[in-house]
Parts: structure tokens; C-alpha cells; sequence
């Protein structure tokens, strides 16, 4: 293993794209409108593709053998290092958007932070990246209004799923002692300074939306240390089915 921060930094960026990707895949053929379908399954492309270009990264810094496959497939929950936020269930529409909302928030700012990172395999990846986020929020702000200035019930179910996924923010901002070391090094964006963009974005939002932004307190932690919640293990199960059946498939 060549470096085995930058293998865990980039892992954990990789597991956030796949599982948030995969979680938005699972509206196929569920979404409430036609148009919804395709935008979701636009975003899940985009968020796998940006996974992918992470973990074979990741596979090249562990100099271990395991490609993006191996990395994605062949984990247990334990192992996965992605933010808890991601990993909530989709519920309703409403907390889908929600979750969303607070995800691409951060990711914009982030991913053009990172387009200047000294490492050029990261800044490749956040300059395709910056592109597609920016969609992915312009998509999550103008449902978050629509939703919470349509109808009294669109718009409880906003609040509602505002409200219950808020715990799950404080953590899009932590940062782990590996990783303020590769922010000192110019590889990574220090999360601490994307809080302030966050915020505007999220109270503009909210605003525009006639919602009303919760008060801070108990916040989640320790999904980048593989602490996660049921639902992830859930999902993997579904996700990593037909590998873990018949390793080493290939299309």
C-alpha cells in the first residue's frame, strides 16, 4: 500500500457516491412521475460513475489487487466508510429530497474545493464532479420548494422529513485526524471552511420553501469509521446479492 490515508480518504468518498447512487437507483419504477424517474436515474448514473473513478483510485493506492468491484461488492457493512447520511432510507419522496438537499449542499462547494487539490487524480475527478452536482442541486432546491409551497400535506412532508434527517448533517462537516492532515497537504478541501456555504444555501432554501430550519442538536457520527445503522447492512445485502453468489462475474 503506497499510502494508506489517501487509500481510506478516497475510499470513504467513494463509498458516499455508490451508496447515495444506489439508494436513488431504487426508485426505478417507483418515482411519482415519469420525469422523476429519469432525473433519479440520471443522478444514481452520475453518483456511480463518480464512485467508480474513486474506487479504482482507491484499488491503485492499496497496490492489494482489488479493483472497483472487489472494493464495492465484497464488503461488509463494517467495512463501508461512507457518511450516514447517505445511507438513510429513501421513506417518502419528501425525505428522498431532503436527504439530497443536505448531500449536494455540501458536495457542490466540496467538489469545487477539490478541483484544486494537488493530487491530480482527486482534482480529474472533482472537475467532472463539480459539474454534475451542481444539477443534482439545482434538482434538490427546486423540489424542496415545491414541495414545501405546494400543498398543506407536501408541505408537512417536507417539514417533516427536514426535521427528521437533520441529525444526520453534523457529520458532512467533521473532520478525522487523517484527514485535517491531507487537508494541511493541499490533497483534500478542510470541511470546516464548506460549512459557511452550507448554510446559505440550506437557509435560502428553506426560505424559499416556507420551511422552517431545525434547532442544532444531537448530531450522528462515525460512519467514517464504519459505525453505521440496520438499514446499511440491508442494503448491501440487496446490492451485493448476485456477487457475492457468483464471484468474479463478469457482463
Amino acid at each position: 500500500m503506497s499510502d494508506p490515508t489517501l487509500f481510506q480518504y478516497v475510499l470513504g468518498l467513494a463509498d458516499d457516491q455508490l451508496v447515495l447512487g444506489h439508494r436513488l437507483s431504487q426508485w426505478t419504477g417507483r418515482a411519482p412521475i415519469l420525469e422523476e424517474e429519469l432525473a433519479l436515474g440520471n443522478i444514481a448514473l452520475d453518483l456511480i460513475g463518480q464512485a467508480r473513478g474513486l474506487y479504482q483510485y482507491a484499488g491503485a493506492l492499496e497496490g492489494a489487487g482489488r479493483d472497483e468491484d472487489a472494493l464495492a461488492y465484497h464488503r461488509d457493512a463494517r467495512g463501508y466508510l461512507n457518511l450516514t447520511l447517505v445511507e438513510q432510507p429513501n421513506g417518502d419522496f419528501a425525505q428522498t429530497i431532503a436527504r439530497q438537499l443536505f448531500y449536494t449542499a455540501m458536495a457542490l462547494p466540496f467538489w469545487q474545493a477539490m478541483t484544486a487539490s494537488t493530487d491530480q487524480r482527486l482534482a480529474a475527478v472533482a472537475a467532472k464532479a463539480e459539474k454534475e452536482t451542481a444539477y443534482h442541486l439545482r434538482h434538490a432546491t427546486e423540489w424542496t420548494a415545491r414541495l414545501g409551497d405546494g400543498t398543506d400535506e407536501s408541505h408537512r412532508r417536507m417539514q417533516a422529513a427536514i426535521n427528521q434527517l437533520w441529525a444526520f448533517t453534523g457529520e458532512l462537516f467533521e473532520m478525522i485526524a487523517a484527514e485535517a492532515g491531507l487537508a494541511a497537504a493541499g490533497i483534500a478541501p478542510d470541511r470546516k471552511t464548506l460549512r459557511a456555504a452550507w448554510d446559505r444555501t440550506i437557509d435560502a432554501t428553506l426560505s424559499d420553501a416556507s420551511l422552517t430550519r431545525p434547532d442544532d442538536s444531537w448530531m450522528a457520527e462515525g460512519g467514517r469509521d464504519g459505525l453505521h445503522g440496520e438499514d446499511l447492512g440491508h442494503m448491501l445485502a440487496e446490492m451485493q446479492s448476485l456477487q457475492r453468489m457468483h464471484p468474479g462475474l463478469q457482463w
